[in-house]
Order: C-alpha cells, then structure tokens, then sequence
C-alpha cells in the first residue's frame, strides 16, 4: 500500500467536524487531536518551524536543498469535515479493480453507489477504490489533500536529489463553514505563493470560485386558537413557505450548472410563532451577486408590507469573493500546476470551482492560492469515493511543482 493511502486511512479515522453554531476557534476541539497528530508528524519528517497555534493552525517548514533565489511556495488543506454527515467512526472500504458494477456499500441498509446517479464511476474502471460504508462520509475532502501533501513532503525529504526552494506546509480547521482563513497568519506563513490542495476529479485546476454569503431568515407569526384565528393568526411557518415560493426555483444547486449561481436552502426550522430559514447564496459574476443580496431583501420588504413590519428579518453577510481578480494578476502561478499536472501524465482541467476554499480568502490576503486537485467525488455524503491512483498522481504533482519552481528565479 502506497505512503498517500496510508496516511488517508489514519487521518479519516479522525473526526474533525466542524460546527456552525459554535463560537469558538476551532469550532470544534476535536480538530486539535488531528492537528497535534500532524505536526508530530512533521517533526518526525525533519521539517522545521512546526507549529500549532492557539487557533488551531498548523504550519511547518521544509527547507530549501539550493542556493539560488527562488519563491516560496505553500501547500494548504483544510482538517475540518462537513457537518452534512457524520464523520464519526468512519469505515472506508476498498474496492481493487474495479469492475464498473453498482457498488454495495451497506448490503443491510440497502445503500447502493449506483452508477445511474454517478456515472463519472465507469472512468475509473480498473481502478481502486476507496469508499464509505453508507453510513458516514468518507473526509476525501480534505484528508485526502492532508494526505498528500503530507506524502509529497516526505518524498521530498527522502529524495535531496530533487531540488526545491523553501516549502510551507499550512493546515487549517473550520474551512467548511467559511472560517478556514479567519486566524490564517499570512505574515508568519511567509509564502510568495500558495496551492490549496481542496479540489475533486484528477486534473482539476482551479483559480476562479463563487462569490458568496450566507443568509438568515427570522419570520415571527402570531398565534391564536385555531377556531378563533380568522384575521389574527400569522402562521409563520406558512410565511416562510411563502417566502421559498418567490425564489426562482430554476436557481438552486440541483438546477445550475458551470457559471451558473443560485440561492440554496441549508435547513428550516420553526412553527406558528416562529421559524428561521438558512440561506447560502452564490454567484461567480460580482455584479449579479450582489442582485442576488437585493433580491432577497426586496422579498422581505414585500412580505413585511403584505403581513406587517418586522414580520420577516433577513442578515446577510459575506463570506468569499472570487479569487480570479487576485490570482489571474499572478498568471504564473496556474500556468506551472498546469505544466507539472502535464509532465507527470495528468491532463489539467481549468475550470471554476462550485464552491470556495480557504484560497479565495487568501489571495484577497496578499497570497495568491488557487486549488488543485484531490481525486475525490460525491463530497460531503455517504457516496464519497476516490480512486487510490489519482491520489497517487496528485501527489507526482505537487513534488513536480515544487521542482519546477526551483527552476525559476524570483
């Protein structure tokens, strides 16, 4: 079994959910576990400068092995795990050689990873395969990309010949629910550039992504006896339903697909007092992004007139913004994952990101960082797979980035 396999097997062990609710940093304390466990590793590699920090970051240092002037570069990933679906004693299972069959992944609950509902499985025919039982998620996203950065710095340590300029190595808690970059220590990571590691399918390379926010609902109602409500009764779960009716319903994540942004409903909560809706909204272009925020709130004023002021309540906030602007004046940066996805026989697939890593975030903080590939698919559910050979290629391609740059001059 190859190093990137091992180490992915270990690290899903770990439950690292994070939690939106939580006020703390990290969200959780159980991302501390993996991340202590990570930097132990580290040490034992050789790697200088290992650290965590209070907040729960991990970052270390493998030093250059050549004497000219080159950039340094950093490879990032996040510990943290969707709270979508546990990731509590997870199960992966090994599918060898694939045959391109439906796969059983719990014969006694009758869950089924049915090529009819992904049929990108029929690539990897002949394959391995490492998937869930049915029960929890499997972490792919991101323990894979842990897992191979970790790998790819060990092969480094282990094979000077290689040559490389100084290498930072970055891991962070609480990326899915936006709060991967919040105590992200620019300055301290000292990095001219970086890769997030946080992509799915082999070849992915991405630079740009949504922007985004998030959106919480709060519609009070009134409540009288049933049989005496005629006129006073505000039933709030009814209004919320109302409001979910205005929105396009050709404009959610099951209907959209590429550059296309939408409005998704994350839960809904309440009853005839009171019930509150979440919202996360999405768009790659700024301009309609920010159309999107106006419309929602042009909905609750048009409640509020029809049932009365302070009836419905929204909050809006930010959370990402597409890292093209940031990036693309750094062109270089993609153009050499591109020429390392190519010498190492992977064919790169540009194309936006669905959604947002701690890169978006980071290139608006002086670090230019688009994402690359992890191999996984069907993240955040009990249908996560990943073949074991696209990880094994993600790794080729961060140890041939970091010898590509040792062959360019800052």
């Amino acid at each position: 079994m190859s190093r990137v396999i091992e180490k992915f097997l270990k690290y899903v062990k770990f439950d690292t959910m994070s939690d939106e609710e939580s006020t703390t940093v990290p969200s959780t304390s159980k991302q501390l576990i993996l991340a202590e466990e990570l930097a132990r590793e580290l040490k034992e590699m050789g790697l200088q400068d290992v650290s965590v920090d209070k907040n729960g970051y991990v970052m270390a240092t493998l030093p250059a092995n050549i004497d000219k002037k080159v950039a340094v570069i950093g490879f990032i990933a996040h510990m943290d795990t969707s709270s979508e679906l546990s990731g509590e004693h997870v199960n992966p299972k090994i599918i060898k050689s694939y045959d391109g069959s439906d796969i059983v992944l719990n014969e006694e609950q009758n869950i089924v990873l049915r090529i009819s509902e992904s049929p990108e499985l029929k690539d990897y025919i002949g394959q391995d395969i490492i998937t869930t039982d049915g029960i929890t998620l499997l972490g792919a996203d991101d323990k894979a990309g842990i897992a191979e950065i970790m790998s790819a710095v060990e092969y480094l340590t282990m094979h000077p010949e290689i040559k490389h300029g100084d290498i930072r190595v970055g891991f962070t808690p609480d990326e899915e629910i936006g709060r991967g970059a919040d105590h992200f220590d620019v300055k301290k990571f000292n990095a001219d550039l970086a890769y997030t590691v946080d992509g799915g399918v082999i070849g992915e390379l991405e630079y740009e992504n949504f922007n985004a926010a998030g959106a919480k609902v709060a519609i009070k109602g009134k409540s009288f006896h049933p049989g005496y409500s005629k006129n006073k009764m505000i039933n709030s779960a009814l209004v919320a339903n109302e409001f979910m009716s205005m929105l396009p319903s050709n404009e959610t994540p099951a209907t959209t697909e590429g550059y296309e942004g939408f409005y998704h409903l994350l839960s809904i909560n309440g009853g005839v007092e009171e019930t509150n809706l979440s919202y996360i909204i999405r768009d790659f272009d700024a301009e309609k992004f920010e159309g999107r925020k106006v419309f929602l709130q042009n909905v609750v004023n048009k409640l509020n007139e029809k049932y009365g002021n302070g009836t419905v309540n929204i909050e809006i906030k930010d959370q990402y913004r597409n890292m093209k602007e940031k990036v693309e004046p750094e062109k270089y940066v993609v153009d050499i994952a591109f020429k390392a996805m190519e010498a190492v026989g992977v064919k790169p697939l540009v194309r936006p990101i669905r959604g947002g890593t701690d890169g978006s975030r980071l290139s608006f903080m002086g670090l230019p960082t688009p994402n690359l590939f992890t191999g996984g698919h069907n993240f955040h559910g009990r249908f996560e797979y990943i073949s074991i050979q696209s990880m094994e290629k993600a790794v080729e391609v961060i140890v041939k980035i970091a010898e590509l740059y040792s062959e360019r001059e800052k």
